[in-house]
């Protein structure tokens, strides 16, 4: 892409300089100046980095390949094609759209391994009706045939909504790990998909930056950011239950002392 063509695009997206700076990477003050001109030659790295995250859908986010399922114009694909792609292959589909996903890390599995089972030993100590679950499991998010997820945690509260092949309709609470290839999708199309469905509360764990976000959509209180000092409320159970991100960083620490 051109510059031009990043900034137009930038238009349509309707993106602050800020969010491009934190979706790609780039230090706010080279998005500044490339996108104000006083940057005549931007580093290839760079301009590489603004374009993973402000290119069209189309372009970025299948593997290349012949096969049938991966046919079709994005923004066309149905169930239909979703249930063709082999067991080996994580896709999620939305609006139409496939998007790819890679191998989590160790870090993620840690992360979503250790909240989950804060989660679940709440709803057991309490008796609630609640169900807790972990990716991967096949989200029908609008009950249509356009879009199915596989957020990283999720809980259900009305059980009438779990069928065998998947969650039908909308769970209460998400909960994302963002790494470098899922941020875009999760931080901004996940979002929005999330807010407009009806999720109750939506947590964006960010490993990088050591920090969680969390959407409260009921309380219109949002968003609200810790680090991973904080013991972090879940509103959805009106803060009775509580994950003591300290204790979840103790638990991956020795990650982080080996990069």
């Amino acid at each position: 892409m051109t510059i031009q063509e990043m900034k137009e695009r930038k238009r349509e997206l309707g993106y602050t300089y800020a969010q491009i700076a934190d979706l790609s990477g780039v230090p706010l003050g080279t998005v500044q100046k490339i996108f104000n001109g006083s940057t005549a030659s931007p580093r290839y790295d760079t301009l590489r980095a603004l374009e993973q995250i402000l290119r069209e859908p189309s372009e970025t986010l299948i593997r290349e390949a012949s096969t049938p399922y991966l046919a079709k114009e994005q923004g066309k694909y149905t169930l239909e094609d979703y249930y063709k792609i082999p067991d080996d292959t994580r896709m999620e589909l939305i609006d139409g759209v496939l998007y790819d996903m890679t191998a989590p890390t160790s870090s993620h599995q840690l992360i979503t391994g250790f909240i989950y089972a804060q989660l679940f030993n709440h709803v057991t100590d309490n008796k609630g009706p609640c169900l807790p679950m972990i990716s991967p499991v096949d989200v029908q998010l609008d009950c249509d045939d356009k879009t199915m997820v596989e957020p990283d945690i999720l809980v259900v509260c009305d059980r009438s909504k779990v069928i065998d092949r998947c969650v039908y309709g909308t769970p209460d609470f998400i909960i994302e790990v963002l790494s470098k290839s899922t941020k875009k999708k999760d931080a901004v199309i996940k979002l929005n998909k999330y807010m407009n469905a009806g999720v109750r509360e939506y947590w964006m764990i960010d490993p990088m930056k050591e920090k969680v976000i969390v959407y409260d959509f009921e309380h219109d209180d949002y968003p609200v950011l810790y680090g991973f000092d904080a013991n972090v409320p879940v509103q959805i159970w009106d803060g009775k239950c509580v994950i003591d991100f300290q204790e979840l960083y103790e638990h991956i620490r020795f990650l982080y002392e080996k990069s």
